[in-house]
């Protein structure tokens, strides 16, 4: 699953005058960062370097107390060959904004490097977690999006803006609670760039969420509004933008339970082969414009539903993988959704209105799996029989589970659950890869094994990847 956008974090220590080291970067860790040393032997993670590049580095998080310290590269000295002759986005070049006193903005902080170098660094990382955290020996290669653009630009269909005092949309930098003015986003396909939001003077809003379908439909700007907003100005504000345009809006003041929708429709059309959702504008969507339809095919195959079998999807979202399990176990079979976001929930449950076979649960998986099975708690010193048995609730056990966590992964409770519950397969898709490495590590310790493991370059030009691991008893 995607990760969520929470709010940003205070700002790092820096020192009072700017200081900057001359470094030679080493291995890529998770996060997006190189680690070097410095002469003293001191642990410095940087961002914008490649490895075995001789840099100048500004440090942005520092001081004698702290384990390590942050920086940026300012100025290049030996150069990757690898490392673009120009970033596919200024904002985020920090051989850029620093010149100006500024930090460079996220969203594109491997955009310095060649798409094939920024693959080979997540296939580094991928790998050094699941050897560390989960003792899994394996090689693997991140494979591209069918499709992508040879920049790895135009790919995101969903974008999240801040706002500054002015009204402007903007971003944060890397760990700062600022916002910097942007006008304008490669990453994200041509329809939401088009609308040119920077335009606007949104203030009273406090973020903007846009979402555009990958197939040309009608795009969607959703504000959340600050307390003591003007949502009379800011309606008259957002009717420059859908003047001249088809573009739906929705608004949700501090307090208010619904969104408002001040033109079109509250939801985006999302389509994947036969299927169709209705995704809110605070729904959870897949990003890549090419995602849906790939996960959608390769996640379920890999699941290897049957006919007649009982299918278990966890942090289903708006139902990706629902509606393919749902065609694989046929009318005979069953698939439970299980979905904590009240408004993704919603949305799921709309998609499978029709569906008889298919059940759709709000709440956290935790607490679903447990009122569903509640003999669910693995028993000490022994292995569950698995297979479709009927469990005490009467719903019966799953042959299938796919799961698609957030960034903090599954974590204990869960997988002990599904231990217990002993399906057939289970097949975790994961956007971070330590979370997934501790959480396999896990199952293994509880005798399963890793059939498969797989990675896709989701988020091109940043650090992001998208894994997907097959699991048997």
């Amino acid at each position: 699953m995607t990760p969520s956008h929470p709010p940003a974090p205070a700002e790092p220590a820096v020192p009072a005058v700017p200081v900057e080291l001359e470094l030679r970067l080493g291995p890529v860790a998770h996060g997006g960062h190189t680690v070097a040393r410095t002469g003293e032997g001191r642990v410095v993670f940087v961002r914008h370097g490649l490895p075995g590049e001789l840099v100048r580095v500004r440090l942005t998080d520092s001081g004698p107390e702290a384990r390590f310290w942050r920086g940026d590269v300012v100025a290049v000295l030996e150069a990757d060959p690898h490392r673009r002759t120009e970033h596919v986005w200024a904002p985020a070049d920090p051989l850029l904004t620093w010149r100006r006193g500024e930090p460079p903005v996220g969203g594109a902080e491997f955009g310095h490097a060649e798409l094939e170098a920024q693959r080979a660094l997540k296939a580094a990382v991928v790998t050094e977690q699941l050897t560390r955290l989960a003792g899994l020996e394996t090689e693997l290669v991140v494979e591209a999006v069918p499709g992508e653009d040879p920049q790895g630009l135009g790919w995101r269909t969903r974008a999240h803006f801040a706002v500054d005092p002015a009204g402007r949309i903007g971003m944060h930098p890397h760990r700062s609670a600022a916002v910097v003015p942007v006008d304008g986003f490669p990453l994200v396909v041509p329809a939401i760039d088009a609308l040119r939001l920077g335009r606007l003077d949104l203030r009273g809003a406090e973020r903007v969420d846009v979402a555009a379908p990958a197939d040309g439909g009608t795009p969607l700007v959703h504000l959340s509004l600050a307390a003591g907003a003007d949502p009379h100005r800011l309606r008259r504000e957002l009717a420059r933008l859908t003047a001249d345009q088809d573009v739906s809006v929705t608004a949700r003041a501090e307090g208010q339970r619904e969104p408002e929708t001040w033109a079109g429709r509250p939801s985006v059309a999302e389509h994947v082969g036969p299927h169709r959702w209705e995704v809110s504008a605070e729904g959870f969507w897949q990003i890549h414009r090419a995602a849906p339809a790939l996960l959608h095919r390769e996640v379920p195959a890999a699941a290897a539903a049957r006919p007649g079998e009982h299918a278990l999807d966890l942090y289903a979202g708006a139902g990706l993988f629902t509606a393919a399990l749902a065609d694989a176990v046929g009318e005979t079979g069953t698939v439970l959704a299980v979905e904590g976001s009240p408004v993704t929930s919603a949305d799921a449950r709309r998609a499978f209105a029709g569906r008889p076979g298919v059940r759709v649960e709000r709440g956290s998986v935790d607490k679903v799996l447990a009122r569903t099975w509640p003999q669910a708690a693995p028993a000490r010193g022994r292995r569950p029989a698995r297979g479709g048995r009927p469990a005490r609730s009467g719903a019966a056990r799953p042959d299938v589970v796919v799961l698609d966590p957030p960034r903090a992964g599954a974590g204990r409770t869960v997988v002990d659950q599904l231990v217990a519950l002993a399906p057939r397969r289970i097949v975790y898709l994961a956007c971070d890869p330590a979370t997934l490495a501790r959480d396999l590590g896990r199952f293994r310790r509880a005798g399963w094994h890793v059939r498969s493991v797989r990675a896709f370059d989701m988020y091109p030009n940043t650090h992001h990847v998208e894994t997907l691991a097959v699991l048997e008893p």
